[in-house]
């Protein structure tokens, strides 16, 4: 995935987070709906913080270098 792929990605995850919260924000949303909307809230707040885990990686590893910062390739994991 290309640096701008993921920021539009990073993008896309935020939006979808807002609008679910918006969502449940809303006191007229049944319960199964709510609880489906508060499932995929998850799985998308897990996705935001593997891009941004991946992201502080590849800043680490741009600022590391003792003459400067170099630019090395980077293979995201698990984020563990």
């Amino acid at each position: 995935m290309t640096k701008r792929q993921k920021t539009s990605s990073f993008n896309t995850v935020l939006a979808e987070l807002q609008a679910i919260v918006e969502q449940l924000e809303n006191n007229e949303v049944p319960l199964e709906d709510a609880l489906k909307a508060f499932e995929k809230g998850i799985a998308l707040t897990r996705s935001a913080q593997k891009l941004l885990a991946e992201a502080e990686q590849k800043v680490l590893l741009l600022t590391e270098s003792g003459d400067g910062p170099v630019e090395e390739e980077f293979e995201p994991g698990d984020g563990q």
